[in-house]
């Protein structure tokens, strides 16, 4: 008897290049608008802030250039050292809304009566307008309407000019700015609360760990991610500051209250004179230390995701 012919399966249908790499491209072609007006709107800006600023120029004549003279002015410039050094001043000082929205969190995240009111409330400033939350705080600190004397008063202290003081106001901006900052890095530390494995922290209180051990060796490894995300937010806040500083005092009194986003605005559009070189100068200083901060925070997070 002959052997049964057993006929070989049809090969498959040849695929076109486009269904072959669909699960490779697909993402990019998602991701390609973004892309396209990040690069447009935010690394052109990057290298033409550079370029712009080796160069003499008001906007809209010739420009010259003049090479590294605008930072050769820096230098020798008093308005830029007193602006980098309140910027110093939001950095040290900004990083306490991050403790301060990890405990907020930490007490919203318990089960006690009326937490959603408390919720509200602690969340309400994130919600605010900066520039409504400067109006407010100029409001507050003004020496003849505000609530801040009456408040002072009662605890037997004098009438106090916030923003009036060369000394004091730079903490009195910062002061209103932490109010917002707390509140969103209190939502961060919310959101990595809800992530924290319950069997981690039963397993520590067996082991009789509780208050701030448990915080310290327990919670707070797991809340790394939006411990990393508050850092490099509020970095990037303090450094770039400048809608508080323009609404609530103008970088005055007598320039006091500038910081090098305010300074960079007043030289290249303000009443100095459309020195675009100048200012363009001060951008890529302020750039470069975001960069410094960002980068240092990026190589912590590298290290300890590979255990070195």
């Amino acid at each position: 008897m002959a052997a049964p012919i057993i006929s070989e399966p049809a090969p498959p249908p040849a695929r076109g290049y486009w269904r072959s790499n669909q699960m490779r491209f697909a993402p990019w072609l998602f991701l390609a608008p973004g892309i396209l007006f990040f690069a447009i709107y935010v690394i052109f800006p990057i290298f033409q802030s550079f370029h712009i600023s080796l160069y003499r120029w008001d906007g809209l004549g010739e420009a010259r250039y003049i090479g590294m003279q605008n930072y050769e002015r820096l230098f020798d410039d008093p308005a830029f050292y007193t602006s980098l050094w309140n910027n110093l001043r939001w950095l040290v000082l900004y990083l306490l809304a991050i403790p301060g929205g990890l405990f907020i969190a930490l007490f919203l995240n318990q089960q006690v009566r009326g937490i959603r009111l408390y919720k509200s409330l602690f969340f309400f400033p994130f919600v605010i307008s900066q520039v409504v939350v400067g109006l407010v705080f100029a409001w507050f600190y003004n020496p003849s309407i505000g609530l801040l004397n009456p408040l002072i008063g009662l605890f037997g202290f004098g009438p106090v000019n916030i923003l009036g003081n060369p000394n004091t106001v730079t903490y009195g901006i910062i002061a209103a700015g932490l109010w917002p900052q707390v509140a969103y890095c209190m939502i961060l530390f919310l959101t990595g609360l809800n992530a924290v494995d319950p069997e981690q922290v039963e397993a520590a209180r067996l082991d009789g760990a509780k208050g701030w051990k448990m915080l310290w060796y327990v919670i707070l490894p797991q809340l790394r991610p939006a411990t990393f995300i508050a850092v490099v937010v509020t970095v990037i806040g303090a450094l770039r500051s400048f809608d508080m500083v323009s609404v609530m005092t103008s970088g005055g009194p007598f320039g006091s209250s500038r910081v090098l986003a305010y300074y960079m605005f007043e030289v290249s559009l303000s009443e100095y004179g459309f020195r675009m070189g100048y200012g363009a100068a001060i951008a890529v200083v302020l750039f470069l230390i975001m960069m410094v901060y960002i980068a240092f925070f990026l190589w912590r997070m590298w290290r300890e995701e590979r255990g070195v």
